[in-house]
């Protein structure tokens, strides 16, 4: 028994010390920038700018390839930041800045159909087939995806009810 817990002590050291030779010299270099728009960006990887995750568009907006009012979720505080570190201009006309919502489901018009909780990016919806659906309020981006595909039009989004634990605080206009 000494012998094998050696045996595999001395391979586990051994195979560590190799793996961690192999990640300095096979280290790949990232781009700054797209490091730096992806700490910018809300981090909910939510979809609703197009691409897929923060991360693909901070390498789009990196790239030039997607305007810096990308993100609905941010607002016109991060199209504005993203515009100040890519020193461009922002047209904040179609931005607007909208209160926190989260799906909601209305349970009488429910149907089960599972259409909506399988468009979820955030799997924030719990149901079977034929069963009442439910929203887990924390994990729901309020993309609207699983609005736009209920043929029942049980799922709205709804402005946060303001509580003790969902209470924020409201950000300032900015002028234009």
């Amino acid at each position: 028994m000494l012998t094998a817990l050696t045996s595999l002590t001395i391979l586990g050291a051994l195979l560590g010390l190799i793996l961690g030779v192999a990640a300095k010299v096979f280290r790949v270099e990232g781009n700054a920038m797209v490091a730096e728009l992806n700490e910018i960006l809300p981090g909910s990887q939510c979809g609703q700018c197009g691409f897929p995750g923060c991360n693909g568009a901070a390498q789009a907006l990196a790239e030039g390839r997607a305007p810096v009012t990308l993100c609905p979720p941010g607002g016109r505080a991060v199209a504005l930041a993203l515009a100040a570190k890519l020193g461009v201009d922002a047209d904040m006309s179609g931005v607007e800045d909208v209160v926190p919502r989260v799906a909601d489901v209305r349970e009488e018009l429910c149907i089960g159909c599972t259409r909506c909780f399988k468009v979820c990016p955030t799997d924030a919806i719990m149901g079977a087939a034929q069963q009442i659906h439910s929203v887990f309020r924390e994990a729901c981006t309020a993309c609207g995806k699983c609005e736009e595909i209920c043929p029942t039009e049980s799922i709205r989004l709804q402005p946060v009810t303001v509580t003790l634990h969902a209470w924020y605080w409201n950000k300032p206009k900015i002028a234009a």
